[in-house]
């Protein structure tokens, strides 16, 4: 049964690959993954273009595991040489936008699934998420789900990681700051040009660590990734603003460095634009995280966010794929990763929930 569902694991994922599925605009690759669950006979719901179901056997009173990764791809950027909506077979590798990030992870994880799905008395139930709108952290995706989805108690989500455990994820936060000065024309003397009082900030931002390192994680990085100011030659404006990044470990919450942003920071004003990103992890000590270094697979920290930072409950970032090559010209997976993907992902589920 693995080799037939890996064989239409890679169809489907040559579907996902030509036609367009940008965040909010994933109806027609919803309408691909619905007819999966169809031809094997899988009863689903669809929420928007997020598509989801249960294992048959559901039984309320055992822990649920959430398996989740995305079908929204970002835009292809201008270095493609070939047709990012073209699946192509060249020397072992899929090409094609959203192959690796996160397609080959989706497909995968819905062929782990569709093997589980009528297998009776498992110690967890299993439900699979096929969600929109990761890419654009929107509001309707999984963080739109979880009031719809039965309640979960740990997840793995999709994401390229070459099939090595993240155990924790950083989260993000990002801020608006502003530093104000003295408007003036630029031929008169000022003393308070707002432009030569940001080189102080800007080196504040550059030299300035959080206390707290995480073992999994690292330190926080915060760094300025934006700077705006001035309308013409001949005027010193009155204000500057600053975007500033900052990806946060699980040592602090989002809520905590902004408070601590807000209290050092020497600009006149830094505020979150949101701060429902957080840091995610598991204990290294769960069943799936020992399942899968038992296989061999090894454990890191990520920095990169995926849907994780939605979740509350427990959740291991795990998929075919390799995380450098999201997001990037000629994005391609290796076939052998999925197929390899599918097998680990059925063995680890083999090892906790059978």
């Amino acid at each position: 049964m693995i080799q037939e569902l890996t064989r239409e694991a890679i169809a489907l994922l040559k579907q996902l690959i030509e036609t367009q599925s940008f965040s909010s605009e994933e109806d027609q690759t919803a309408a691909h993954i619905e007819a999966w669950f169809q031809r094997y006979g899988i009863d689903y719901k669809r929420t928007q273009n997020n598509v989801w179901t249960v294992n048959k056997h559901f039984d309320a009173s055992r822990p649920t595991l959430l398996l989740n990764s995305h079908h929204d791809t970002v835009k292809p950027n201008s270095a493609y040489t070939k047709d990012p909506f073209k699946a192509i077979v060249e020397n072992g590798k899929l090409y094609g936008l959203g192959s690796n990030d996160a397609g080959g992870c989706l497909v995968s994880l819905i062929a782990a699934f569709t093997y589980y799905y009528n297998h009776d008395n498992l110690k967890y139930n299993l439900v699979i998420v096929a969600s929109a709108e990761e890419e654009s952290s929107g509001p309707n995706g999984l963080n739109s789900m979880l009031s719809v989805i039965p309640k979960i108690d740990v997840a793995i989500v999709g994401e390229p990681t070459l099939m090595n455990l993240a155990v924790a994820e950083k989260g993000l936060v990002v801020f608006d700051a502003i530093i104000t000065g003295t408007p003036s024309h630029a031929a008169h003397p000022n003393d308070d040009n707002v432009i030569y009082k940001s080189i102080k900030a800007l080196q504040w931002f550059k030299d300035f660590k959080f206390e707290k390192g995480s073992e999994a994680l690292g330190d926080v990085k915060l760094t300025v990734s934006q700077i705006n100011a001035g309308k013409q030659h001949n005027a010193v404006p009155a204000d500057l603003s600053l975007v500033i990044d900052v990806r946060v470990n699980d040592a602090y919450s989002n809520a905590e460095i902004a408070e601590i942003l807000q209290k050092e920071a020497p600009v006149t004003s830094i505020i979150p634009r949101s701060l429902r990103l957080n840091s995610s992890s598991i204990p290294t000590d769960h069943d799936l995280v020992k399942a899968g270094v038992a296989m061999g697979r090894s454990t890191y920290g990520s920095p990169t966010l995926s849907d994780q930072a939605v979740l509350s409950c427990p959740s291991l970032k795990l998929g075919p794929g390799d995380s450098t090559r999201s997001h990037s010209a000629d994005e391609f997976i290796y076939l052998k990763e999925i197929e390899e993907g599918i097998k680990i992902y059925v063995e680890l589920l083999n090892r906790v929930i059978v």
